[in-house]
Formats: C-alpha cells, sequence, structure tokens
C-alpha cells in the first residue's frame, strides 16, 4: 500500500460513511413525519421512539450499502479524473489495474461489515424494531389458517381445525404418532390450551386411543380432566410471520430451516432465498464498486454531475435486477441459487465488457 493507495481508500471510506449517513438521516426524517401520528395516538414513550430510530438507522443503512458504496466510488473516482488525477497516476507508469487495489481493498472492507451487519446485528435489532411497528404501527394481528397439519417429531404429526392467537387456544385438535407407516398412538381433543405456568399445551376434553398387536387402549378425560403434554410446538408458532426472517440471524436461520424441513412446512424455500440473499448481497457490493471505477474513470466533457447521474442510473437498474431475481426465486421457475445471483452474473459481465472499453 503506497501513499496515493491510502488516500484513495480513504476518500472511499469517508464518502461512504457521508453518503450512508446523509441519505439515512433524510430517510428517517420522513419517516418520522409519517408516522408520528401513529405515535401520538398509541402513546408511544420517547424513548422507545429514541430506540425505534436506532435500530431502524442501522437497517437503512445495511439495506442500502450497495448502493451507497458504488456512489461514494463515482463520486470519489469522477472528483479524481476532473482534477487530472487518475490520469497523473496512469502516466506515473501505475497501471489501471494497480490502480484499483484500493478500490478493492475498500470495496471488501464495506462488504464484509454488510455482510457481518446483515447475518447478525441487524437481524438482532429487527426483534425490537419490527415487534415495535407490529405493536404500535399496525393492526391485530388474527391467525387466520383452517385445517393445520403439522409434523412435530420424527413419528408425531398434529391436526388442528382453527387456533385463536389472541387466547392461545386450538379447536379440535389430534396428536397421531405413526411407526413404519403403522398409526400406534391417537388422542383427539375438543381444545388445546398454552398453560403459561408450566410452558407446557394442556388437552381439554381428550380421548385416546393406544394400539398394540392384539389389543387397543381406550382412555379418555372429561371436561374437568386434563392432560398436559409436551410438543415441539409454541404459541411463537402461530404469532405474525410478518418479515419474520428478518428477525433471524444466519445461524438461527438455518436452525429454523431445519425445523421447518422435519414438519414437512412449505414456507422453507422462503427463508433458505433469504439465506442466498444474505451472501450474495456483500459479493454485489464488490462488483458494483468495480464497475463505478470504470463508468467514472474517463473525465467527461459532460462534468461530474453527469457521471454521478450515470452512477444513479446503474444502481436504479442494479435494484430492478436484485427486485426481479428475489420474485422468480420466490416462484420457483429456476433454481434459487441460480435465481438470487442473477443480478451479480449479469453486472460481472457488464462490468468485464467496461473493463475492456477504458484506456489504460
Amino acid at each position: 500500500m503506497k501513499k496515493i493507495d491510502w488516500y484513495i481508500l480513504r476518500q472511499i471510506l469517508t464518502t461512504f460513511i457521508f453518503v450512508v449517513f446523509l441519505l439515512v438521516l433524510i430517510i428517517c426524517v420522513i419517516d418520522f413525519t409519517e408516522k408520528n401520528d401513529d405515535f401520538i395516538q398509541n402513546n408511544v414513550s420517547r424513548a422507545q421512539i429514541i430506540k425505534y430510530y436506532l435500530t431502524l438507522f442501522p437497517y437503512f443503512a445495511t439495506l442500502l450499502t450497495p448502493i451507497t458504496a458504488f456512489i461514494a466510488v463515482v463520486f470519489v473516482t469522477a472528483k479524481m479524473a476532473a482534477k487530472t488525477e487518475i490520469v497523473a497516476i496512469l502516466a506515473s507508469g501505475v497501471s489501471f489495474r494497480r490502480m484499483l487495489l484500493p478500490y478493492f481493498i475498500g470495496a471488501s472492507l464495506i462488504a464484509a461489515m454488510s455482510f457481518v451487519f446483515m447475518g447478525y446485528v441487524i437481524p438482532d435489532a429487527n426483534k425490537f424494531r419490527i415487534g415495535f411497528e407490529l405493536n404500535y404501527l399496525k393492526k391485530p394481528f388474527f391467525y387466520s389458517d383452517r385445517n393445520i397439519h403439522l409434523k412435530i417429531a420424527d413419528n408425531d404429526y398434529i391436526y388442528i381445525d382453527r387456533y385463536n392467537n389472541q387466547r392461545d387456544i386450538g379447536y379440535t385438535v389430534t396428536l397421531e404418532k405413526i411407526i413404519d407407516e403403522q398409526l400406534v398412538d391417537k388422542i383427539t381433543a375438543k381444545r388445546i390450551h398454552w398453560d403459561t405456568a408450566t410452558n407446557k399445551w394442556s388437552l381439554k376434553n381428550w380421548q385416546r386411543r393406544q394400539i398394540f398387536d392384539d389389543k387397543e387402549i381406550i382412555t379418555g378425560g372429561g371436561a374437568s380432566k386434563d392432560i398436559d403434554t409436551l410438543l415441539n410446538l409454541s404459541p411463537a408458532d402461530f404469532q405474525n410471520k410478518e418479515r419474520h426472517h428478518e428477525t433471524l440471524t444466519l445461524t438461527e436461520l438455518n436452525d429454523y430451516i431445519k425445523l421447518q424441513k422435519s414438519r414437512g412446512a412449505d414456507d422453507v424455500q422462503f427463508y433458505q432465498i433469504e439465506v442466498y440473499i444474505r451472501y450474495m448481497q456483500p459479493f454485489g457490493v464488490i462488483i458494483l464498486c468495480f464497475i463505478g471505477v470504470i463508468v467514472s474513470a474517463k473525465k467527461s466533457r459532460r462534468g461530474t454531475g453527469f457521471q454521478i447521474a450515470l452512477g444513479f442510473l446503474i444502481a436504479f437498474i442494479f435494484i430492478l435486477f436484485f427486485i426481479l431475481a428475489r420474485a422468480i426465486a420466490e416462484a420457483g421457475t429456476i433454481d434459487p441459487v441460480i435465481a438470487v445471483w442473477i443480478p451479480n452474473l449479469i453486472f460481472s459481465v457488464l462490468g468485464l465488457v467496461l473493463y475492456n472499453t477504458v484506456p489504460r
């Protein structure tokens, strides 16, 4: 690392921080003006509001990292080109490829920071932020699914006709144990209720049927005799799942995917796509920074403003490709991994094509 490398790297990082802070601050101010009436109506304390925006600020900062890093690189490089600093660097014998080194280091640092924040820091902050929004900014959630079938263990299954998440009560319940495709134990109950004192489920008006090789045993309990049971199920499974994936760290995401697979749930792919995106986005930062250098390294007669505007256009196109790629992945028309990586693949090819047009 030479002095010029430290100069470029410092310019990139300071500009990136400034762009992120300014852009996210504007977004948060606009967001506050829109939500202030809801805060007043729900009597939200000032401390809660401050804590909410302390979690919202890094969320937006991380979400916009690929774009803000790209804009920072375009701004720094276009300014250097306007001052003929890049011409001087190349004229001194430094190759264009060598000049990319501080850009690559800066982009890698930003990408690594983005990965850590997306994977671990932001999800923990989102636990409060999303809970806050659901409590104060959204209408109360009512679980509306019917005929719920879940696999809760290797051989155990549960059926619930409907569930009231406000009272944590399920109606018309069946618990089955099936071994080697044979039913060996079955419990039916009119209701199942979550007991907060024991953290177990309590079955009301139940009947149990145990099947052996040569006989069956049927037992039951009336309205006054309950049975407590410990299931791999909790009231949290029936709460609002809106943006639930945003509250899970990478470790929690992988554990949740394993749990849902064991239950035979049909939303596993949605959470897998979230994992793919968290690995994809940091690479997108590096690719966009690479393109940013190329499109702004040559001095333009139209001035720095034109190059920055071009940078915004490319960033906007990248966002469109990202939204399209996620929609394709969730639709399942092609492999989710390939679908999620479509923006990076396309812009990588674009970057290589543009690289060959740069005078060196």
